[in-house]
């Protein structure tokens, strides 16, 4: 059955399919992330697999992952033949616990919107109370709560127990 779907795509197809700019992906293919084909001519032509190395490009990017360490777990990834579910499923668990803790990096902004994040500003009503005094400016700079200290209602884990080293 024909699907209408190419074996290939050109650099601005795959741009069209995935979002990005075609002057990113010639950046991603000038880093090693991607690596077309060429034809005669000297064009670009990417296998359909491209796709999906574009997106986890672009998703590694949004949790916050440089340049380098996506190409190093792409590198993982077989260069002989197109990756298998299993061969992503191996890639992906090393990451698990940076999603996590982007994840409570996220979950501490969203608290922290409306409420006292130990910064020291002392401006809400919560912050009187939270952060008296301003006295976490002693357990360092920056806004405590959003960097991780426990809060008044937090347990405190063995992260978060003791930072002084």
């Amino acid at each position: 059955m024909d699907t209408g779907v190419g074996a290939s795509l050109t650099i601005g197809e795959l741009a069209g399919r995935t979002g990005v700019a075609t002057s990113a992906l010639r950046f991603y293919e000038a880093r090693g992330l991607i690596a077309p084909a060429r034809t005669a001519a000297g064009h670009r032509r990417y296998a359909r697999a491209a796709l999906r190395r574009v997106a986890f490009i672009t998703f590694a990017q949004r949790i916050g992952l440089t340049l380098t360490e996506i190409r190093n777990e792409l590198d993982r990834l077989p260069a002989d033949r197109v990756p298998t579910s299993a061969d992503w499923d191996l890639l992906t668990q090393t990451w698990a616990d940076r999603i996590d803790a982007r994840i409570a990096e996220m979950e501490r902004l969203k608290v922290g919107l409306t409420g006292c994040i130990g910064c020291g500003c002392l401006s809400l009503e919560r912050c009187a109370v939270l952060n008296s005094g301003d006295a976490l400016a002693r357990q360092g700079p920056g806004p405590r709560y959003w960097l991780g200290d426990p809060g008044p209602s937090d347990p405190p884990t063995p992260a978060k127990r003791d930072r002084s080293g």
